[in-house]
């Protein structure tokens, strides 16, 4: 079984930045590649940032250029660094192994004000 554990969530001001971390533990053999989404309040959950199964990065356009997404492999964490936020980004965060019918954690909460 794998557990996917996300930490780092708060609540920030629009500009300002926060980092997402994500632990993997159990049968982390099982994760292929590892990524984040998110979910705002009446919406449907949606890809955010994603490494490959190739070692590639993809990310949500709307994050280009202010996301960025890295990973200890020792480690078996994921990192969400998230600059320059805006209200728009309120959302619950969610670790992903393995895509959008994978692992997810339980989430974490950000939340931008303006």
């Amino acid at each position: 079984q794998v557990q996917l554990v996300e930490s780092g969530g708060g609540l920030v001001q629009a500009g300002e930045s926060l980092r997402l971390s994500c632990a993997a533990s159990g049968s982390v053999f099982f994760i292929n590649f590892m990524g984040w989404y998110r979910q705002a309040p009446g919406k449907t959950r949606e890809l955010v940032a994603t490494f490959t199964t190739g070692g590639t990065t993809n990310y949500a356009d709307s994050v280009k250029g202010r996301f960025t997404i890295s990973r200890d492999r020792a480690k078996n964490t994921v990192y969400l660094q998230m600059n320059s936020l805006k209200p728009e980004d309120t959302a619950v965060y969610y670790c992903n192994g393995n895509g959008r019918w994978g692992y997810f954690g339980q989430g974490t909460q950000v939340t931008v004000s303006s």
